[in-house]
């Protein structure tokens, strides 16, 4: 802008404060205008400070204030200072404006994780039979399951809990993936591999086979799941 926005704030309060200096310029006008635009405010006005800490420039016998620090009006508390560093320059004539801000950081609430019962452990042929006896148990020595199925699933979950244990609820357990086997991972790599190819390359021809992959991806790991939870219901029975 090369601009002066000058001593004083009559009019302008709500973006600048009282301590520029010189007479105000056209190009300071914008600047004030700019700032007011667009709900800023010219931090370097605020804070009263010998002329030395004010100046910005200095060529030969002038001294001028064209340099500028510019924060949202919200931001203006967290300021607690704002100077000119003397004898460090930017550019040729041009001096270092500093301000001093205080930031409050807001600890972010982690989501707790959701604790889960431990079936992978029913791969364990001992973990199965003290499920199974738990379970024997909790229903009196009966053979047949109740016939409403709230009651039944209730029954198996406090077993599993019980026999298995439940995950500690403060991160993912990569034992959970259980169901996971070579055919899944190969299928996931190929995924990868079409995902970089389009990354690099695309053409449509590279998209279709990126959509393919993820396609066949999704029925490897579903087909994988289902199996290893047709698996644990025959042990159970």
């Amino acid at each position: 802008f090369n601009g002066h926005v000058g001593e004083g704030n009559s009019g302008d309060e709500e973006v600048m404060g009282r301590f520029g200096l010189q007479e105000r310029n056209p190009e300071g006008q914008r600047m004030v205008d700019f700032a007011k635009s667009m709900e800023m405010a010219v931090v370097n006005t605020y804070f009263q400070k010998r002329q030395e800490h004010r100046v910005t420039y200095k060529s030969g016998g002038r001294s001028t204030q064209v340099d500028y620090i510019l924060c949202r009006r919200c931001n203006l508390r967290e300021i607690s200072d704002c100077k000119v560093v003397a004898g460090e320059s930017v550019a040729r004539q041009h001096r270092m404006v500093v301000c001093k801000m205080t930031l409050v950081v807001r600890k972010m609430k982690r989501a707790k994780a959701e604790q889960k019962t431990k079936w992978w452990k029913l791969e364990k042929e001992e973990c199965c039979v003290a499920f199974r006896e738990e379970l024997s148990q909790a229903l009196g020595g009966q053979e047949m399951l109740p016939d409403n199925w709230n009651t039944t699933a209730k029954v198996i979950r406090e077993a599993g809990r019980k026999v298995l244990g439940v995950s500690s609820g403060r991160r993912k357990d990569d034992k959970e993936t259980w169901w996971w086997n070579e055919k899944v991972q190969e299928s996931i790599q190929r995924k990868r591999l079409a995902r970089k190819k389009w990354d690099s390359e695309r053409t449509e021809e590279s998209r279709q086979e990126y959509r393919e992959m993820q396609r066949e991806a999704k029925i490897e790991v579903a087909k994988a799941k289902q199996k290893a939870y047709e698996d644990m219901y025959a042990r159970l029975d």
